[in-house]
């Protein structure tokens, strides 16, 4: 795996992971848990997209910073 690759899946990792934190101390599994029928899936997706977001965001960010590092 080229480098590159490993620095944007780890910084993906690390900001997925970061949303999801933010996420649960501002209770919004809870709103997911309790969400009931269509509301569910739609709480579902809004929850993934978040998650990936911030996995983009982090890995994005990292790839600028890495680059910059090495020039």
């Amino acid at each position: 795996m080229a480098p590159t690759m490993k620095v944007f899946f780890w910084w993906f990792v690390v900001g997925a992971t970061m949303a999801l934190a933010v996420i649960m101390v501002q209770g919004g599994i809870r709103e997911v848990m309790e969400a009931q029928g269509s509301v569910w899936d739609l709480k579902l997706v809004e929850l993934l997209t978040t998650i990936m977001g911030g996995g983009l965001l982090g890995g994005c960010i990292a790839l600028i910073l890495d680059r910059i590092k090495k020039s």
